[in-house]
């Protein structure tokens, strides 16, 4: 099956590398096919009855900054593709994910099987997980 609208999860890891390369080998299949490429800044925050806290991030500046780093990580990979777009979004990175295929209408999801939180340390297959259980479409997981 041919897929037209991709999701690509790209937080700048190996493993999210290897999902980007999947994406763009499958939307050269299809050579109208668009990839929709999300990279998910997570600060973490705390619901205390009905008031959401986001403590202070030290390192706030430089999330935003390895960011920019990313997309340009990403620029640099699909440089060949034309149909393409690149979104920054801040969240939860599974709900973030889902909310943005949906909202893109997309038809599937590739993510890495496990990739960098926030602070640069692997969390070890959480969001694909969740995106996996959650996911109202096809999601191709890359180990």
């Amino acid at each position: 099956m041919l897929y037209s609208k991709i999701v690509v999860a790209y937080d700048g890891s190996e493993i999210s590398d290897k999902a980007l390369d999947s994406a763009i080998k499958m939307a050269k299949l299809n050579h109208f096919a668009k990839l929709e490429i999300i990279h998910v800044i997570n600060i973490p925050a705390f619901v205390m009855g009905e008031m959401v806290i986001t403590p202070p991030v030290k390192d706030e500046i430089e999330l935003f900054d390895y960011s920019e780093q990313v997309v340009g990580k990403i620029k640099t990979q699909i440089q060949d593709l034309s149909n393409t777009n690149i979104e920054i979004r801040q969240g939860s990175p599974a709900k973030t994910i889902l909310s943005f295929a949906e909202e893109k209408a997309a038809d599937l999801i590739i993510i890495g099987s496990r990739g960098l939180n926030s602070f640069g340390e692997f969390v070890l297959g959480s969001v694909s997980h969740n995106v996996v259980q959650h996911a109202k479409i096809p999601v191709l997981v890359i180990k």
